[in-house]
C-alpha cells in the first residue's frame, strides 16, 4: 500500500486545486451572469470545423500524391528500374493515406453535427456553454475522487491510484493537461481557448472511462491521442523509478 500512498502524495494537488477552481468559477460566472455569451460553443465549433476542412483537404491531397506514386513506382517496375518492394511500399504508402483521408472526411462530418448542435442550443435556457463544461470537468475529477478517499474502492481498486499503469498514467496526464486548459474564471475565455478546454475534457472523459475499465480488468481500444500515450509512459517509468527509489530507501532503515 506504500506505493500507492507515495504515488497519491505526489499528485494529491492536481484535484483539489481543479474542483476549487471550478467551484470558484462557477460562482463567479453566475454572478457575472452571461459573461462569455451562449455563442461560444457556437463559435468554437465553427473553428473546429474550419480545421477539420483543412486537415481533410491536406490529407486528400496526400492520398492524391500518393496514388501518382505508386503509378510512378509501377511503371518503373514495368521499366525493370524499381523491384517489387518498391511497388509493395508504395501500395501501403497509399492505402494509409487513404485511411487517413477518410478519416479526416469522417471527423469533418463529426464537427458539422456539433455545430449544429451547438447553433441549437444556443436558443435554450440553462448553463451558458462554458458552465456546462466546467460541469462535465468537475462531475468527473468527483468520481476519481472517490477512488482517492474511498477506503473500499482504494483496496478494491488499488490500480487507480498507480501511475505505473498505462493506462492510469494516461489519465493523470490528461488530468493534469485539462486542469492547465480551464479557463481563469476571471478572464474572458476565447473560442479558441474553449475549444481547447473542451477538447481536454473530452480526452479526460475517454482516459477516466479506459483507466476504470482497465483498473477491473476489462481490456480496452487505445482511443487516446498519441501524444498523450507518449507522455503517460514518460509518466509511468518516471513513476517507478519514485517507487523503486522509495522502496529502496525504507529497506536501508534500520
Amino acid at each position: 500500500m506504500d506505493p500507492i500512498l507515495l504515488l497519491t502524495a505526489e499528485l494529491w494537488w492536481v484535484a483539489p486545486a481543479a474542483a476549487g477552481a471550478g467551484a470558484t468559477g462557477y460562482a463567479i460566472v453566475r454572478r457575472r451572469g452571461t459573461v462569455n455569451g451562449r455563442r461560444l460553443g457556437y463559435d468554437a465549433a465553427r473553428l473546429e470545423l474550419r480545421r477539420a476542412q483543412l486537415d481533410a483537404r491536406a490529407a486528400a491531397d496526400a492520398a492524391r500524391i500518393a496514388r501518382a506514386d505508386l503509378a510512378r513506382v509501377a511503371a518503373d517496375k514495368a521499366a525493370a528500374r524499381a523491384d517489387a518492394p518498391a511497388v509493395a511500399s508504395a501500395r501501403r504508402a497509399l492505402r494509409d493515406a487513404q485511411l487517413a483521408a477518410r478519416a479526416a472526411a469522417a471527423r469533418v462530418k463529426a464537427s458539422r453535427v456539433r455545430v449544429s448542435t451547438e447553433r441549437s442550443s444556443m436558443s435554450a435556457g440553462g448553463l451558458l456553454p462554458l458552465e456546462r463544461l466546467r460541469g462535465r470537468h468537475d462531475a468527473l475529477l468527483a468520481r476519481w475522487m472517490e477512488y482517492e478517499t474511498d477506503p473500499a474502492r482504494a483496496i478494491a481498486f488499488p490500480q487507480m491510484s498507480d501511475g505505473r499503469h498505462p493506462a492510469t498514467a494516461a489519465f493523470l496526464v490528461a488530468l493534469q493537461r485539462a486542469r492547465d486548459a480551464r479557463p481563469s474564471p476571471e478572464s474572458r475565455t476565447s473560442a479558441e481557448e474553449f475549444a481547447a478546454y473542451r477538447s481536454a475534457v473530452e480526452d479526460l472523459e475517454r482516459a477516466f472511462d479506459i483507466a476504470e475499465r482497465a483498473a477491473r480488468g476489462e481490456r480496452v481500444e487505445a482511443e487516446l491521442p498519441d501524444a498523450l500515450w507518449d507522455a503517460a509512459r514518460t509518466l509511468a517509468i518516471r513513476t517507478s523509478d519514485s517507487v523503486i527509489a522509495w522502496t529502496t530507501k525504507r529497506r536501508r532503515q534500520p
